[in-house]
């Protein structure tokens, strides 16, 4: 039988106790894996152990197909009514709700972040998705196409059918309902890998799909490395659709695998390098609120971290003062400490990533303003580092760190920043700051990413859609822009009258 997860939380913002299983969900069934090995689940703030979960392997993600494609064919797909499976996504939407101080907990101990932001931005944003989601279940139409009084034409967009879905452990939740909630609200069946360093989530997310109702084999979890696991699904002949979001390396592996199975339609959301421009006459004291919560948010492990800040040299000097003092507030601690806004990194592999380009910075000539080391002796707290006098072609400039580090950049003029700003093999986000609405307006047109925000950073609705220019991925996520990655489209040609001579 598979582990039993059970845990105590007595902490100044959360008191409870969580019960429940660890094992993979596969036919709406909690099961061991097929070679009944386990992961073991690490505590970021002191490396200790929380728990073990079963580790699936290729048969179980056979297994996982095979459930999906067994429900696809009986009791989803199109043999269930889109206004029935938006009531199940509802009903899946109101169990999170109920559930949103232990969600908030579990994200807290497995990933690190603090309590207080996942329960205000993670959960509801995850509970947001899912919600927005079912109100589109039974609005996913054709058109009528008119050809000649002789033909009836029309579309129909139809599901794909089975899913495989890889998710990260950055934002584990709203991963998980970003992935599953489009999918299944098109009539999709799911297989999912959540990350194996951030599974906890994702596994009592199954529990409450299997509370609202949801049919057998609907949604399949398999718990388990890239390696095996996430191979498998990349690469499995009857998954016809894959959704990734995590780094470009792995996006690329994946792409291919997909390419030399059976050509699986994809969905990519990759890693970013984003720039934060600041003008001479943005608001100081908002630019630099949000400058913060942009590169820092979640400890910086954000794809969208706006960790390349370029300042126009006229307000240059009095920002950074007022960036530093605000970086220096900056609380790191413990995940349920009230006034904590940054905890540790996910991993130690993270933690020692992020330490190694820090280093690079150094050795390369960088200036480390603030910051540049380990915070405390245990676990994996890293101190927000900002990083002036650096070069375009610095490690630290160029690469995806994702971590607490941030570089501020002089520049001059606009056509200087936006050079600058697109100078990158990424294109995932950018924010623009100034009073000028013509200048925030051209800038955001010139510059090349996905989503441009003006005068704020990372807000982001289930309504509007989000993914990458150039290498940071391929397709939208959100929005009804994604309805096109969840759906075929048939055309359906009738012949009223016409006769073949």
């Amino acid at each position: 039988m598979p582990t039993v997860f059970t845990h105590e939380f007595n902490t100044p913002v959360y008191k409870g106790k969580v019960c429940f299983n660890t094992g993979l969900f596969i036919n709406g069934q909690f099961v061991d894996g097929s070679d009944r090995t386990t992961i073991d689940v690490v505590n970021p703030t002191n490396g200790k152990v929380i728990t073990s979960v079963s580790e699936g392997t290729q048969k179980d993600v056979d297994l996982a197909v095979d459930a999906a494609e067994k429900a696809f064919e009986t009791t989803w797909g199109l043999n269930c009514p889109g206004n029935k499976r938006g009531l199940l996504l509802s009903k899946l939407a109101s169990l999170m709700e109920e559930h949103t101080d232990e969600f908030s907990a579990l994200e807290a101990l497995n990933n690190g972040k603090a309590f207080n932001f996942a329960r205000h931005a993670d959960i509801a944003a995850a509970i947001d998705c899912v919600r927005y989601w079912a109100g589109w279940a039974d609005k996913i139409s054709g058109r009528v196409i008119e050809t000649t009084e002789e033909q009836l034409t029309y579309t129909r967009h139809e599901p794909i059918g089975v899913v495989g879905q890889i998710i990260p452990w950055n934002f584990p939740l709203i991963m998980f309902a970003w992935k599953i909630a489009p999918a299944l609200a098109t009539g999709n069946t799911v297989v999912l890998k959540p990350s194996e360093f951030t599974p906890l989530t994702a596994i009592r997310m199954c529990h409450l799909v299997k509370e609202a109702g949801f049919p057998p084999g609907v949604l399949n979890v398999v718990t388990g490395y890239g390696g095996t696991v996430g191979n498998a699904i990349s690469s499995h002949m009857r998954i016809h659709k894959i959704a990734f979001t995590g780094s470009t390396l792995v996006g690329r592996k994946i792409m291919e695998a997909a390419a030399k199975s059976n050509l699986k339609n994809i969905t990519l959301e990759l890693g970013g390098k984003s720039p934060n421009i600041i003008f001479n006459d943005a608001d100081i004291e908002q630019a630099v609120n949000w400058a913060m919560f942009g590169v820092f948010f979640n400890q910086g492990q954000c794809c969208v971290a706006g960790s390349r800040i370029f300042v126009q040299e006229g307000i240059y000097d009095e920002f950074l003062k007022r960036f530093t003092e605000k970086t220096r507030s900056i609380k790191v601690g413990d995940p349920f400490a009230p006034d904590t806004f940054q905890g540790p990194q996910v991993s130690k592999i993270q933690y020692d990533r992020i330490m190694a380009y820090i280093d690079s910075g150094k050795k390369d000539g960088a200036k480390v303003h603030i910051g540049g080391e380990r915070h405390g002796n245990e676990g994996y707290f890293i101190q927000p580092t900002i990083f002036l006098d650096t070069k375009p072609d610095m490690r630290i400039v160029k690469e995806e760190i994702f971590g607490p580090v941030s570089v501020v950049i002089k520049f001059k003029d606009e056509e200087d920043v936006v050079r600058q700003a697109n100078d990158t093999v990424y294109g995932l986000a950018a924010a623009v700051f100034t009073r000028d609405v013509n200048r925030a307006i051209t800038t955001a047109h010139k510059l090349k990413a996905g989503t441009v925000w003006v005068n704020c950073y990372s807000v982001m609705t289930p309504n509007v859609p989000f993914g990458g220019f150039k290498q940071s991925g391929i397709g939208r996520e959100m929005g009804e822009y994604a309805l096109n990655h969840y759906t075929e489209v048939k055309a359906v040609n009738v012949n009223l009258g016409m006769k073949m001579m």
